[in-house]
């Protein structure tokens, strides 16, 4: 398959090599408007707007990944494989599932846990577990610790389903997963079989164990200490 895709109309070279992915288009243009410069439209298909631009000099993407893992799936891979993207990194929300992880902190997955049967599709004898570019998550950390925020390194439970029937997602917490999303683990196999770097940087919007959340509104607009986190490192 060549560019265009199903998915992105933008042609070979609009996309930096470094894409930050949230997973609302609202959060994307937040940071197109506020942090890019000379910012451009590479990408308008179905609202899921693509942007490139820079920061402080760099040239940098910004583009939605949509929720959940099939439509990380998608958008990742397309990216890797099609427009010579090598990093990925996603800026995305997750719920806590630890004391100490409290709302607001960042969270970086250095593993990614699932539910999800995303898996199958490599044909392996066994389970992968999806893991991120330490090279990215080192730098992470290094841009967390200049900024004095409080974060956390650990694994994530990427899930599939956002309401559980089973009730069950707090059993992840006694093997000490950190927090709960529903894209990371799907970016971190698709950049292993591309050879291609990932990192999942979340900050915490509500705590499963407490109840307390944030809303939508401020779910879109702030988190400014997760963007400029992996800006820096873009």
């Amino acid at each position: 398959m060549s560019t265009p895709t199903p998915h992105i109309s933008a042609k070979l070279g609009d996309f930096a090599k470094t894409v930050l992915m949230p997973g609302d288009p609202l959060r994307a243009k937040f940071i197109v408007d506020h942090y890019l410069e000379d910012a451009v439209l590479v990408n308008p298909v179905r609202g899921v707007n693509g942007y490139t631009g820079t920061y402080k000099g760099k040239k940098v993407s910004v583009m939605a990944s949509g929720m959940g893992m099939p439509s990380m799936g998608i958008y990742s891979y397309e990216l890797f494989h099609f427009y010579d993207v090598d990093n990925i990194i996603r800026i995305g929300s997750a719920g806590s599932l630890q004391e100490d992880l409290k709302i607001r902190d960042i969270a970086f997955g250095m593993g990614a846990c699932t539910n999800s049967s995303f898996a199958r599709q490599f044909e392996l004898p066994g389970d992968f577990a999806p893991i991120a570019s330490f090279e990215l998550l080192q730098k992470a950390v290094k841009a967390a610790e200049n900024k004095k925020v409080h974060y956390k390194v650990g694994n994530f439970l990427s899930s599939d389903t956002f309401y559980d029937d089973s009730q069950r997602t707090m059993d992840w917490a006694k093997m000490g997963i950190l927090c709960v999303e529903m894209e990371a683990a799907a970016l971190y196999m698709n950049a292993a079989r591309a050879g291609k770097n990932a990192l999942a940087i979340c900050t915490i919007s509500d705590s499963i164990i407490t109840g307390e959340q944030t809303t939508s509104e401020e779910r879109q607009n702030s988190f400014h200490e997760m963007m400029e986190i992996a800006l820096e490192i873009a």
